[in-house]
């Protein structure tokens, strides 16, 4: 009895380890390859709706093109019969002033008969009343003339059937649509397989660290003032829990999660995200004013690191993938964003796209995504400015209202965009995935605070929030 009750506890052990992996393999492929699929196509259909676009202006023109062509041929044969008109009543003017010319001829030589009658009644000598020459003299009959027959206009006949044909037609192609391509779904990594040989708890112990992925809900975790400051407009994510946060007057202060403050400067910096913090935890900021960017190494001691000439450093961050530094900069009309190594050397600048157009106007806030994209708030243009590690631009991000004022901005380990809209009518922090998709509001002002201004993700994956009329950050959980 007790032996085959130890199987149905077996037996039930293996259903419970063929549930769970069940669960797991299919958040794996809902994960891995649903959601991604699905943006992918999302995204294939925005591509054609540009390409629908592009496709019926090219409809459009052609048939204005031709609509004008129809109206330079009215124009020409409607030239055409007016010169016929004037050719007609040309030959008839030309008649009528034959015809006015022979009456004006027939009045004359009426008015010299007449004079010659009346030089007879005079005449006393009356052998001249009986001569050949009186004879003779007889009136000519008036001269018949013709009148002029009129020409009349017949209005042609035309239907806007037929006017349609001349202009062509717009349908469909008798073909039949394709489907869209769906990639076939890859089996699932071997990594979510378990073996009969595990148990419960190796299954409980192997959730400790689950894949995580957004949140139905946002939940604060705690909050707390950062002394020294005014207000804050940029918060850096340090190691071990520590935050670097700034105002904007120049106060840049280090401080715990508790809100005690562990190190306090003064810099020369404003409003815009312009420190971060390195791989190797120490603190770079720009200083616009001297056109430099200082490093404070972990031992307090502050060096000047690098030197960007004519131009205004703004923003700053440092990559979490290799390193390198990510600066924001302008110099009077001009604007670019530059890479530098983890040693201070130049190795890209990044300033017009493919068009020659200029990407950025004001880049004061600045990180990099988990895919070497390069994302920048740039207020001036209402916009979030996304380019590829190349530099090449991917694409950029306007907002959901009639207005876009991108402030603080950051990324996660799932490959998020998370940024403020600052437009008074807004206030919120907005989400998007990797390629710029619109996800949804993280947080508006009724949930958080009036007005944040800076925004990270700290190493324990929460989302902090600094306030921009007050030294308050508030922590919030938002993955699961």
């Amino acid at each position: 009895m007790k032996e085959h009750t130890g199987h149905q506890l077996d037996d039930l052990e293996e259903k419970y380890v063929e549930k769970i992996t069940f669960c797991r393999s299919e958040i794996f492929k809902i994960q891995e390859y649903y959601l991604s699929t699905s943006h992918g196509l999302k995204k294939e259909i925005k591509e054609d709706v540009m390409e629908i676009k592009k496709t019926m202006d090219v409809i459009r023109n052609s048939i204005e093109a031709e609509a004008e062509s129809l109206k330079e041929l009215v124009d020409w044969v409607t030239s055409d019969k007016l010169k016929q008109a004037n050719k007609i009543e040309e030959t008839l003017l030309k008649t009528l002033n034959s015809q006015e010319k022979t009456y004006e001829d027939y009045t004359e030589y009426l008015g010299k008969l007449l004079k010659e009658f009346h030089s007879y009644k005079s005449i006393t000598n009356f052998r001249v009343l009986f001569s050949d020459d009186f004879e003779n003299l007889k009136i000519q009959s008036i001269p018949e003339t013709t009148q002029p027959v009129l020409p009349v206009f017949t209005a042609g006949h035309f239907y806007k059937d037929e006017v349609s044909k001349l202009l062509g037609t717009v349908n469909f192609p008798n073909i039949k649509p394709d489907n869209r391509r769906i990639k076939p779904m890859e089996n699932a990594s071997t990594q979510l397989k378990l073996t009969g040989k595990q148990t419960r708890r190796d299954v409980e112990k192997s959730e400790v660290k689950p894949t995580l992925s957004l949140s139905s809900s946002v939940t604060k975790v705690r909050e707390y003032k950062v002394p020294g400051v005014n207000r804050v407009c940029h918060i850096s994510s340090g190691k071990s829990g520590r935050l670097w946060a700034s105002d904007d007057v120049g106060n840049l202060v280090k401080t715990d999660l508790q809100g005690n403050q562990l190190k306090k400067i003064r810099t020369s910096g404003g409003s815009e995200g312009y420190h971060t913090v390195t791989q190797d935890g120490d603190l770079i900021f720009t200083d616009r004013k001297n056109k430099v960017i200082n490093k404070i190494k972990q031992n307090k001691t502050i060096i000047e690191f690098i030197k960007t000439g004519d131009w205004e450093p703004i923003s700053i961050h440092s990559s979490h993938i290799n390193g390198d530094i990510l600066v924001g900069m302008r110099n009077d009309e001009e604007a670019k964003v530059t890479r530098y190594n983890k040693t201070g050397k130049e190795i890209q600048n990044i300033q017009r796209d493919n068009q020659g157009q200029e990407l950025y106007s004001d880049p004061h806030y600045i990180t990099e995504n988990i895919n070497g994209d390069i994302c920048t708030s740039d207020c001036h243009n209402q916009a979030v400015v996304v380019v590829n590690k190349m530099g090449k631009h991917r694409f950029s991000y306007t907002g959901q209202g009639y207005m876009f004022f991108p402030f603080g901005i950051c990324t996660d380990l799932l490959g998020h965009i998370i940024v403020y809209d600052g437009y008074y009518e807004n206030k919120t922090v907005d989400i998007l995935d990797q390629d710029g998709q619109f996800l949804f509001v993280l947080l508006t002002s009724q949930q958080s605070t009036e007005c944040p201004r800076g925004i990270c993700v700290d190493d324990e994956n929460n989302f902090l929030v600094g306030e921009y009329f007050s030294n308050i950050a508030k922590v919030y959980k938002y993955l699961e």
